[in-house]
């Protein structure tokens, strides 16, 4: 589990320290450096309320019945799928229009005072920690109570996000976001249909779903649980030596049709054929911004 974690807490840190680092540029480069106070008020509301969701859900559930906290565990694992899924599309549309979009609504928040910049700076943290908070329960219930790696994981991807973010802002790193996002894309989608299998199986325990005990394959007699590589599979993919039908044709139906569609190429724009030629004119100065 730290693997999976570990990545997810980094891409989700990465994106929250980025809307960080372009707020933050933006004001200090356009000498409006009054708002960088309201920016870090509101970008600290919204990892308070995350931190506390997250704690409602994994610690407040214990005094449910164990179909109860199986019930919310599965339904908590969906909906943390559907956040993963939708995160990685929107990062791979997004990220060369992200920086201008947080610089208009940051422009238009400034002219109307502190707290609009304070809002400007919760809402664009605070999606990444409620997808966060998602994720922490349902990655802490697939390793079950008492185990602390992925707590671990999510700290050790968050300090490196953290890290990243500084160094972006003070210009000694640079990185392709679109390859970035890209690359780990990939591989959340691989996490992702872990997480849903897991999900479906809390569901089948909790008697929701049927075939609890129809098995795909079980291969708990071949792999060692202990062994290196069934730990290597259970905390990246929330691979499972006996899994049951259902489990392994979400995983399948998932895994197969999100990557066949965030791997096929964008559609480029088509322009209209009968479009007038561009007047050339002398091309203006911008002042760019990080």
């Amino acid at each position: 589990m730290f693997v999976s974690n570990a990545l997810i807490g980094l891409r989700e840190g990465l994106e929250a320290a980025l809307v960080v680092v372009i707020l933050l540029a933006f004001l200090k480069k356009t000498d409006r450096t009054w708002g960088i106070p309201y920016v870090w008020a509101g970008v600290g509301t919204a990892v308070a309320l995350s931190v506390t969701l997250g704690a409602v859900l994994t610690y407040g559930t214990r005094q449910l019945t164990f179909e109860a906290q199986e019930l919310v565990g599965g339904i908590a694992s969906i909906i943390a799928v559907a956040f993963v899924t939708v995160m990685v599309f929107w990062m791979k549309s997004a990220a060369r229009g992200l920086s201008g979009e947080l610089k208009g609504q940051l422009d238009k928040a400034l002219d109307l005072g502190p707290l609009a910049v304070a809002l400007v700076g919760f809402l664009g943290v605070g999606r990444e920690g409620l997808e966060t908070a998602i994720f922490f329960y349902a990655t802490a219930q697939a390793a079950g109570a008492g185990n602390n790696v992925p707590l671990l994981g999510w700290l050790v991807g968050f300090a490196g996000a953290i890290a990243l973010g500084v160094l972006i802002y003070r210009g000694a790193l640079r990185i392709d976001l679109g390859r970035f996002f890209r690359y780990t894309g990939i591989a959340l989608i691989f996490v992702a249909g872990g997480i849903l299998s897991y999900g479906i199986h809390d569901l089948q325990e909790a008697g929701l779903l049927p075939g609890l005990s129809t098995l795909a394959f079980d291969v708990s007699g071949v792999i060692d649980p202990g062994a290196w590589y069934a730990v290597l599979l259970k905390g990246t993919l929330n691979f499972t030596p006996a899994t049951t039908v259902l489990q392994a044709i979400a995983w399948v139906l998932y895994v197969s049709t999100v990557l066949f569609f965030f791997l096929r190429p964008s559609r480029p724009a088509s322009t209209p054929a009968t479009a007038p030629a561009p007047t050339v004119t002398p091309a203006a100065t911008t002042r760019s911004l990080p």
